[in-house]
């Protein structure tokens, strides 16, 4: 089984992964640990393509959560047997990266880079309400939601969220992925 976790910042994405991972027992890969190297410095954008390529020839199966269009972006899709993209409201991923920032304040979270401890500065916030909604972005999503047509689940709360992860009982084929 194969897995893509797309969505906005603060929406979910790497707690969702983790959870997907862990229920189905398969390896997840979060992007946040490639793009960045200790000290919030990105990493060479080959070196990044590299590492997820390897892990994605590697692994049978995988969760995958993150957006970085540049990291194998089509061959995620395609590969996929079901892309969740989380659609959650900007005050709810605001609130959500808030609550976040709070429980891992001074410390780097389990699925980003050792070494980049959490943040929510101005730019983050602004990221999150503004510049990652912008219509262009939003077409973009709109085009993976009809290009991938039946794999891709939207999630837009957290009610519907529960729900889904309500639906899921254990491995299943990935035919029967709800």
């Amino acid at each position: 089984m194969k897995i893509v976790v797309n969505g906005y910042s603060g929406s979910g994405k790497s707690t969702l992964a983790r959870r997907l991972g862990k229920l189905y027992q398969i390896p997840v890969l979060h992007l946040d640990t490639v793009h960045w190297l200790p000290g919030w410095e990105e990493k060479a954008e080959e070196q990044e393509r590299s590492e997820v390529r390897a892990f994605m020839d590697r692994n049978a199966s995988w969760v995958i959560d993150g957006n970085y269009r540049k990291l194998e972006y089509e061959r995620r899709l395609q590969e996929a047997d079901r892309i969740i993209f989380m659609d959650f409201n900007r005050f709810s991923c605001l609130f959500r990266a808030y609550r976040r920032y709070l429980n891992h304040k001074g410390r780097a979270r389990s699925s980003m880079t050792e070494g980049c401890e959490e943040k929510l500065d101005l730019e983050f916030i602004r990221w999150i309400l503004w510049d990652s909604r912008t219509r262009k972005q939003k077409k973009l999503w709109r085009a993976m939601k009809e290009t991938c047509g039946e794999k891709t689940v939207v999630l837009k709360n957290q009610r519907q969220l529960d729900g889904f992860l309500e639906s899921l009982s254990g491995p299943k084929d990935p035919a029967e992925f709800p």
